[in-house]
């Protein structure tokens, strides 16, 4: 008889452990922020507004995030839009080769996590959007882990779902400026 408790008792415990290990790769996959930074206020005419982009706010708590989603072949992001251009709101030149891009060039920036220690620069991704398809280079890192300061043009860090693309990539996907969505769209992406 004791032989069967003490399997009853293996048992539980294993059942325990395979819901504790379930756990914690459901919160690795949730990707929450791991911590937060403090806006500044940015210094007269510093803040790029191209675009529609944000500036920091004085004093506001902001997220960071040292992940991103899981991809899959269907990553769920958000495209927002990027000039990529010396003097763009995109600010210095791309992580990727120290170069500026032209607005006209499918190029894109990814958030921190999908960036992967540059493991994904000069590489292609698709964006599935608006019906269409797009591939693009990616050439930069929308920084989740840093913002609200010189070298990030005074605007919050990137969310931690974010493929930051040209011009380029948005008229591919067939919007006009003069679309809604123009500047902030659902879509998905994968390696190409």
């Amino acid at each position: 008889m004791k032989q069967v408790g003490l399997h009853f008792t293996h048992f539980l415990l294993l059942l325990v452990l395979i819901a504790a290990a379930a756990a914690l790769m459901a919160e690795a996959q949730n990707c929450n922020p791991s911590g937060k930074v403090r806006g500044k206020k940015p210094p007269n005419d510093e803040c790029n507004h191209q675009n529609d982009s944000d500036c920091c706010e004085e004093g506001k708590l902001y997220n960071i995030y040292r992940c991103s989603p899981r991809v899959s072949k269907q990553t769920k992001a958000t495209l927002t839009i990027n000039s990529f251009q010396r003097g763009g709101d995109g600010g210095g030149a791309s992580a990727c080769d120290g170069k500026f891009h032209d607005d006209d060039t499918p190029v894109v920036a990814l958030s921190t996590g999908w960036f992967n220690n540059r493991k994904r620069c000069l590489n292609y991704i698709r964006i599935n959007g608006n019906g269409k398809s797009v591939k693009a280079m990616v050439v930069d890192e929308c920084d989740s882990t840093m913002g609200c300061d010189d070298e990030h043009s005074y605007q919050p860090p990137c969310r931690n779902n974010i493929v930051d693309a040209s011009r380029a990539v948005w008229k591919g996907l067939g919007l006009k400026e003069s679309d809604d969505r123009w500047g902030w769209m659902d879509v998905t992406w994968s390696d190409a």
